[in-house]
């Protein structure tokens, strides 16, 4: 284990982690640059967003940030979605292909967030809503399992565009979405037997991120704004998912 990848992993947890997210497209890009195995590379970051959002979502529920109705409300099919999706039989073609793809969008999205977002108010609730953005998350979930990125980089900005909530609490959504289908999606790669890991490389990873997640919970977006760091990150993930589409 390099003592430059377990930095990058820190880096990754804090930075997400000060935003809600738990930061798996970037340990999967960081992963496959390296050469890891893919079966390794969906455990290892899986298990690196569970222990980076679960302090997140601790701190966003004492503060308020977490609507828990509106959560199960989304989470409810994207859980199911993301255990089926992991225990679907993936060769590893198919998923390096999947993860290309998820790369390049979420490289995308992370753009549009950065330099195309703009303030706004959030829209009355009803039940509707909640039942359409429920519907969306099961799709995430899906894409979730499948390929071992969380899908909070997908969910918030697309609940910031319909103006589903305050951003604090889609911040606070989105680390509970990542939560429940990581876990969702590990155990579905246990069910199926093909669970990977390995405590010689996963643990010193583990420990730099929560190292790096506990710290950037604590800070709220609005305090901790490395920009120039996320857009790094996200040309990172878009060389990344462009190079695994043209392998």
């Amino acid at each position: 284990m390099s003592i430059e990848l377990c930095l990058l992993f820190f880096l990754v947890a804090l930075l997400y982690s000060s935003a809600g997210f738990g930061g798996g497209s970037s340990y999967l890009a960081l992963m496959a640059l390296a050469g890891i195995n893919f079966q390794l590379m969906k455990s290892t970051a899986l298990l690196c967003n569970v222990v980076v959002v679960a302090g997140g979502v601790y701190h966003f529920y004492r503060s308020g940030h977490l609507p828990v109705k509106k959560a199960l409300g989304i989470c409810i099919a994207s859980v199911p979605m993301a255990f089926v999706g992991s225990y679907l039989p993936l060769k590893q073609q198919t998923f390096f292909l999947l993860l290309g793809i998820a790369l390049t969008t979420a490289a995308l999205f992370m753009c549009y967030r950065l330099f195309l977002e703009k303030a706004y108010t959030p829209q009355p609730d009803s039940p509707k809503k909640i039942y359409r953005y429920g519907i969306i998350g099961g799709f995430i979930g899906m894409l979730s399992g499948m390929t071992g990125i969380g899908g909070g980089i997908y969910l918030a900005p697309i609940l910031r565009l319909g103006r589903f909530d305050t951003a604090k609490n889609i911040a606070g959504l989105s680390s509970f979405f990542i939560l429940v289908n990581s876990i969702a999606g590990l155990l579905g790669q246990v069910a199926k037997h093909e669970i990977v890991l390995d405590p010689h490389f996963a643990l010193p990873l583990l420990l730099s991120v929560i190292i790096g997640g506990q710290i950037g919970s604590r800070f709220s977006a609005a305090i901790l704004k490395p920009r120039w760091v996320e857009g790094v990150t996200a040309v990172l993930i878009l060389y990344a998912g462009v190079r695994m589409l043209l392998h």
